[in-house]
């Protein structure tokens, strides 16, 4: 089995994911559409064979054992984020393409506020939306931005390595768990001997690693994470809420200080073809910061509608803006508007 055919086809097709399962015709995904590609029935054992021949046997083994695996491969002719996991007993893979150009912010509509957060010395900046919401992509634009424009040191820490950085007025190391790393935590417990000015965590998948990139923010760097949230209320309520009742308010505390911004972000059907991104953008303001240590996220969401001046903007004002500058279509935009309690309208 050849699997760079399909990772070929993937680049040819301008799809974002490849989708292979024994037993099943091969997919892509096109403009966040599944689309059958042409062909016979994926045989389950040349599947496994082709994917083990990506592995080494250290892979192999954490695969077998844990019946999942993220990796990263040049493949095919591109750069792609591949999950190996195992349904009905048969191995399936899911494969990302990502780009080996570093996002412009203007080529994913970041505007001037949001590119402004490059500029920060310190302080934590989230960016949370559903897995395939440009997350990744959206942090690799900004940090693009700073190694460009900045001089200092960047460390990301990833799960694994996505887009790949070049040194430029920057040194970028960059960290694969499981390779450079055994976890996410413990690659922060030991980052601040590392001498960075700007850290990136892919993903904050426990309490451990939030408190120790919060500390890494509060200690006077600017930090980037991401997490699969909806809003920024549900965003800094999941903080909160993930530590024992005992932590809440100090890790409440914490975020009031060095909390600097969250972007929601959701990847909407493009008029003119492909995808763009819709962004609820909430900036730490006083008020903000005041419902953080009170313990009242609910009431986030509120400060985000009456702030515009501040630069905040709600996910159905992104909406509006997109449909009246001709980007989506009516139809689009009545079916990713939220109602007042923030769940989308479509599911």
């Amino acid at each position: 089995m050849d699997l760079q055919f399909y990772f070929k086809q993937a680049i040819a097709n301008k799809a974002s994911d490849v989708h292979l399962v024994g037993g099943s015709v091969p997919y892509l995904r096109i403009d966040g559409q599944l689309v059958k590609l042409d062909g016979d029935i994926i045989d389950s054992q040349q599947l496994t064979e082709a994917a083990y021949g990506l592995l080494d046997q250290r892979l192999i083994e954490i695969l077998q054992g844990n019946k999942d695996l993220d990796i990263s491969k040049t493949i095919g002719g591109g750069h792609f984020r591949i999950n190996l996991h195992y349904q009905r007993g048969v191995l399936g893979l899911t494969a990302r393409f990502i780009s080996d150009v570093i996002p412009s912010p203007e080529s994913i509509g970041l505007n001037e506020q949001l590119q402004r957060l490059a500029f920060l010395n310190d302080g934590f900046v989230l960016v949370v939306g559903p897995c395939g919401s440009g997350k990744s992509t959206t942090l690799a634009s900004l940090l693009g931005i700073i190694n460009r424009e900045r001089q200092g040191k960047i460390i990301t820490i990833e799960d694994p390595i996505e887009y790949v950085f070049q040194n430029d007025h920057c040194l970028v190391e960059q960290r694969e768990i499981g390779i450079d790393a055994n976890d996410f935590a413990v690659a922060l417990k030991y980052v601040l001997r590392q001498d960075p000015n700007v850290i990136m965590v892919g993903e904050m998948r426990d309490n451990e690693t939030m408190d120790a990139a919060l500390t890494a923010a509060e200690t006077g760097h600017l930090v980037f994470s991401t997490l699969h949230t909806g809003t920024a209320a549900e965003s800094l309520s999941r903080i909160v809420s993930s530590f024992p009742a005992h932590q809440q308010s100090q890790i409440a505390t914490k975020l009031s200080l060095c909390l600097r911004a969250v972007i929601s972000q959701r990847l909407l059907p493009a008029v003119s073809g492909g995808r763009v991104a819709a962004r609820e953008i909430m900036f730490n303001t006083p008020a903000i910061a005041n419902l953080l240590r009170s313990q009242k996220p609910e009431q986030i969401s509120s400060i985000i509608q009456t702030s515009s001046r501040d630069g905040m903007i709600t996910f159905n004002r992104a909406i509006e803006e997109l449909l009246m500058t001709g980007q989506i279509t009516p139809e689009v935009a009545k079916m990713y508007a939220r109602g007042e309690s923030g769940d989308s309208y479509w599911r």
